[in-house]
């Protein structure tokens, strides 16, 4: 029994030298594949996405261009338990709103929509794998569609827990 006390308890020093010396600290760079667990806000608080209430950390490689840049940007130079808040500028998220993405489609090159039941009307969300597109105005013939990202022109909060780092 003493000799597995010893043994745990070396173990658990050499751990502690070896994290406190800045071995197996990682910090993210560019090309690494990270694991985070992050909660988003609007500016007023209200939160829209989480993976914290999934119970599953989102995985992606920083700097291939798979998240926002500014969620990119925020997590280079964090280590695995870092916790951080950041504030993204539209421009950092989802850009700006581009009324130059504003366009008029006549409703016939839209039936696949109308075979599946939806009224092409004003405030319809059209759903794409790319993400929902809103009807802005229709009539007999056409409607116009706002193809801006639905959470483009807003300021973003999110706040990221590293839980993983590799290093490609």
């Amino acid at each position: 029994m003493k000799k597995t006390f010893k043994i745990a308890v070396l173990a658990l020093i050499s751990a502690l030298f070896i994290t406190s010396c800045g071995v197996n600290q990682l910090t993210v760079q560019n090309g690494d594949t990270v694991s985070v667990h992050y909660t988003g806000t609007f500016e007023n608080g209200e939160k829209f996405d989480s993976s914290v209430d999934r119970g599953v950390p989102l995985d992606f490689q920083v700097g291939a261009g798979q998240m926002i840049p500014g969620f990119d940007s925020a997590v280079v130079g964090m280590k695995i338990w870092d916790k951080k808040t950041v504030t993204l500028l539209p421009k950092d998220a989802y850009g700006e709103r581009d009324e130059k993405n504003l366009q008029v489609v006549p409703k016939e090159q839209l039936k696949s929509f109308t075979d599946a039941w939806v009224k092409l009307e004003k405030w319809a969300i059209l759903e794409t794998q790319i993400w929902d597109i809103e009807i802005l105005d229709s009539d007999e013939t056409t409607v116009t569609l706002d193809w801006n990202h639905p959470m483009a022109g807003k300021t973003l909060n999110f706040d990221i827990e590293m839980v993983n780092i590799t290093r490609n």
